[in-house]
């Protein structure tokens, strides 16, 4: 739970600190993008390794070793002497979060019975739920305080005591684990699934600077066949008895393959959101960043309560539905609430409830889903199947900051929110439809 703060935190507080970096700096859209984005990517490329070196050495031991270079990079991202400088940090950043992310879902998947995780996970939802709150009001007092007259880099260098505290609370308390050794590393097979994710990602989030043409098209077009190559190499490695990232029988299992998929709409809406959320209400709207971290606390707030509150407890009842209602609820209240700062003017009041129902509807969409998603997975497949969905999320983020940062920077001369709002809604109801078609009955009795 201390690393979830940490993680959450981090990202919170960055959204609101990103205004006052690029003002710094002298940043483009892209600039301020690749902020965000430099976490996420090489935290995406790193995580299915990261669950598969889980296996091989200890969940325990991966969670400590990335939670001492998370603490350590925030501090470079805080010493950060240019744009560059912290761009690089945030991808050692992002890098040693992939080292402990899926460490904690491996951990609760091999304790607990499928029932018995909704509950487990609710307590995730409650801590994520409060640490999103705390995260954009932290920052923008941080900002607003200019301790030392450090400005935004206190928003990194917060993280310092919080990772201490961490890597002491999991040294003496996590569960020591045999080490596998049975489990081999493909590097090969890391190197080829990496590869194809980057040609996937990287041209969609340097579009918003050079426009999708030229080699940046060629790399994006080669991406699905990089994938399609990756993909058929493991499937041969694994019925050799080779060494593979993943068991490929994972993406057999009809509920775990469309539960990813599930996860990649999610996170790209949710994810592009709350990046074009917290920049559209310093630079459209014009409220400081403190201000900006208080109108969050509703969204935020509802988030806990759809978590903690309503996910656990319709979970194991309603099933699917809880999802196809979450989708739903966010894709239109995200909606309204980037329309409440493009028409100008409305009161502060109507905005409000609109954020705590679409804080309530991410919270029904993410809560549940991570237990559902893993209802039918073998415990022996818990580091990979955790490894492969702290991925997909991740790169359902990178590529939600480019789809809605680009429709916001780039399609709209006049930097109009209804295109970003357009695809918010449409990922999300595509969420909603596919969460349909799920399994009528999905927990075993």
């Amino acid at each position: 739970m201390i690393a979830l703060v940490l993680e959450i935190v981090d990202v919170t507080i960055v959204n609101t600190a990103l205004p006052s970096i690029q003002a710094e700096f002298g940043g483009s859209g892209a600039f301020a993008q690749w902020v965000v984005a430099g976490y996420v990517l090489p935290y995406a490329l790193l995580l299915m390794l990261s669950g598969r070196l889980g296996d091989l050495f200890g969940s325990r031991t991966l969670f400590l070793i990335g939670v001492a270079g998370f603490t350590l990079a925030s501090l470079g991202c805080g010493i950060a002497p240019n744009g560059n400088a912290l761009i690089v940090a945030r991808v050692l950043q992002g890098g040693a979060g992939a080292l402990m992310a899926p460490q904690v879902l491996a951990v609760i998947q091999q304790l607990y019975a499928p029932v018995e995780r909704i509950g487990r996970l609710a307590w995730f939802g409650v801590i994520g739920g409060l640490s999103s709150i705390a995260g954009p009001i932290l920052g923008g007092f941080l900002i607003a305080a200019d301790i030392g007259g450090l400005g935004w880099r206190s928003v990194f260098l917060i993280n310092m005591p919080i990772g201490v505290v961490a890597l002491v609370a999991g040294w003496w308390t996590l569960p020591r684990s045999r080490r596998d050794a049975s489990t081999r590393i493909d590097l090969v097979g890391t190197l080829s699934f990496g590869a194809a994710m980057l040609a996937l990602l990287f041209p969609l989030l340097q579009a918003e600077k050079d426009g999708l043409h030229g080699p940046l098209l060629g790399l994006l077009l080669a991406g699905l066949p990089l994938l399609f190559f990756a993909w058929s190499r493991l499937k041969r490695r694994a019925a050799r008895g080779g060494a593979v990232l993943f068991p490929p029988h994972l993406l057999a299992n009809r509920l775990f393959r469309t539960g990813i998929m599930l996860l990649l709409l999610f996170s790209a809406a949710n994810t592009g959101f709350l990046f074009l959320f917290a920049y559209a209400l310093q630079r459209v709207a014009h409220f400081s960043p403190f201000e900006t971290g208080l109108i969050h606390m509703p969204f935020s707030a509802g988030v806990m309560l759809g978590m903690g509150l309503i996910g656990r407890r319709l979970a194991r009842r309603a099933e699917k539905w809880i999802l196809v209602v979450g989708y739903s609820l966010l894709g239109l209240c995200a909606g309204a609430s980037l329309a409440w700062i493009e028409s100008a003017g409305l009161s502060l009041a109507l905005l409000v409830p609109v954020l705590l129902a679409a804080g309530i509807g991410m919270g029904m969409s993410s809560g549940p889903a991570t237990p559902l998603i893993l209802a039918q997975v073998d415990r022996a497949d818990a580091g990979s199947a955790s490894g492969i969905i702290k991925t997909v999320q991740q790169m359902g983020g990178v590529t939600g900051v480019a789809l809605v940062g680009a429709a916001y920077f780039r399609l709209s001369d006049s930097h109009s929110l209804i295109p970003s709002i357009v695809v918010v809604i449409v990922l999300l109801g595509m969420g909603a439809v596919m969460a349909a078609r799920l399994p009528a009955r999905i927990y075993a009795d």
